[in-house]
């Protein structure tokens, strides 16, 4: 985490991505044990945010935590109250009324993600018993004076899905696996015109996951993919899926 930390406070916009199947242990990945006996990524970010935070005068931080449920934009730290995204004159992507709570301690931060992490939508699929069935992105606002000077954004992106996986479910989860993979798939899309040289368009409008996410591959951008496998024999076409798509 230090080298991404690093560079988010020499003003680069950093953010992480756990990508994988359902079940795969992508929010594990970044939260950890719920009793702090192993330390996921937001955990280890925040040590060293707020060492590097000692380490200068004058900078603030604060933190806002959101989900993308059905292509809907929800706060998780305001009871799931629906917020828009919208674009600003100069093209860069706004989130009107979402909640920032400023914090200074490590503590304070935990108690804000944990707040956060109540209120994410989960469900139960074949694969997993308690699924997230949306995008959650937590945002680390490092400010100036007042003005955002850099921030670090952690993605915890829903599983994607095969049919059998949601095979014995409900109509419900079915179609929120198939909204999980439009998204999914539209990301996809993205990456591959990133990755072609000279593409014209990029279809960040594809999706709010992809709309929301614009700045953190352009301009002065960091980005870290995390490919979480099942060592599952079953698993085999997913990891390769993962696998593919995280090395894109």
């Amino acid at each position: 985490m230090q080298p991404l930390v690093a560079e988010t406070f020499k003003g680069a916009k950093t953010t992480c991505f756990a990508y994988g199947q359902t079940g795969s242990g992508k929010t594990f990945t970044m939260m950890g044990t719920s009793d702090g006996s192993v330390s996921g990524m937001y955990t280890l970010a925040s040590y060293d945010i707020i060492e590097l935070l000692n380490q200068y005068e004058g900078l603030e931080l604060s933190v806002s935590f959101y989900e993308i449920y059905c292509g809907k934009l929800f706060d998780l730290l305001n009871k799931r109250a629906k917020v828009e995204c919208r674009e600003d004159s100069r093209g860069r992507v706004q989130i009107a009324n979402l909640t920032e709570k400023h914090v200074v301690t490590i503590e304070q931060i935990m108690d804000t993600i944990h707040t956060g992490l109540k209120s994410r939508t989960s469900g139960t699929t074949g694969a997993n018993a308690e699924s997230s069935r949306s995008h959650a992105i937590l945002t680390y606002f490092i400010k100036h004076s007042g003005k955002v000077f850099s921030k670090m954004s952690f993605i915890d992106l829903a599983g994607s899905e095969r049919g059998a996986d949601v095979i014995d479910t409900g109509k419900k989860t079915k179609l929120d696996g198939a909204e999980i993979n439009k998204s999914l798939l539209a990301l996809k899309e993205c990456i591959r015109a990133l990755d072609q040289a000279g593409k014209a368009h990029l279809p960040f409008r594809q999706s709010k996951l992809t709309q929301v996410l614009k700045d953190s591959f352009m301009g002065n951008s960091k980005t870290t993919m995390i490919a979480n496998v099942s060592p599952a024999l079953s698993c085999c076409e997913p990891t390769l899926n993962t696998l593919r798509y995280a090395d894109r």
